[in-house]
């Protein structure tokens, strides 16, 4: 079985097949990334008619080689995905964020919503439960750490961040690129930590295995 795996940031292949190693190995992954979609949407500020279709684009490439279900992993192109979603009905097509979205929903609020790109804080929430109650927090440089080739940087970013966020039942970490710190942002807020890419591969083989 294949499965499509669609990027916009060169950082979310490693957290997404580390996850399906651990959790669903069976199936053959196919990786497409088109890095300067998210770096467009930076310059550009909104979403436009002609970055959803691109998504489309890439999601038809990937139907055609035979895909059985495609997984988004930028979490700052919804409607995007949403347009991808009503065009390919037949199979699963998931938001990178929706089965994390269900999982925190399950444990109820208030969520802790963890971001290093800014636009994401923008897209995300609307996609939560209007009853759960979200603690959005930016995590300015780690994005640019992560970059500029800076791992650790990064996590020392996400580390000191999280120092003080108090008042939540659980951390959801909103992009993929942030699998990364789970451990840490566990070890410091000693609360629960939902990543974007053990839900994914959770729910995708609930439908498909």
């Amino acid at each position: 079985m294949r499965i499509a795996l669609i990027h916009a940031l060169r950082h979310s292949p490693p957290p997404i097949e580390a996850a399906f190693r651990e959790l669903w190995p069976a199936p053959t992954l196919m990786n497409l990334l088109d890095d300067s979609l998210s770096a467009d949407l930076a310059r550009d500020g909104q979403l436009t008619p002609a970055m959803t279709a691109r998504f489309l684009a890439l999601a038809d490439y990937a139907v055609k080689t035979g895909a059985k279900g495609i997984l988004f992993t930028c979490s700052a192109f919804g409607p995007c995905i949403d347009a991808v979603k009503a065009a390919h009905p037949d199979i699963p097509v998931l938001k990178p964020n929706e089965a994390m979205i269900g999982e925190a929903a399950a444990l109820g609020g208030p969520i802790g919503l963890l971001a290093t790109f800014a636009p994401t804080l923008q897209s995300m929430p609307p996609e939560f439960p209007a009853d759960i109650n979200l603690k959005p927090l930016f995590i300015a440089g780690a994005m640019a750490a992560l970059d500029a080739g800076k791992p650790e940087e990064h996590d020392r970013l996400v580390r000191a961040a999280v120092q003080g966020f108090e008042g939540c039942k659980a951390i959801a970490l909103a992009q993929f690129s942030l699998a990364r710190a789970q451990a840490v942002v566990h070890e410091v807020t000693g609360l629960p930590v939902l990543t974007t890419p053990h839900s994914a591969v959770r729910k995708l083989k609930s439908l498909l295995a």
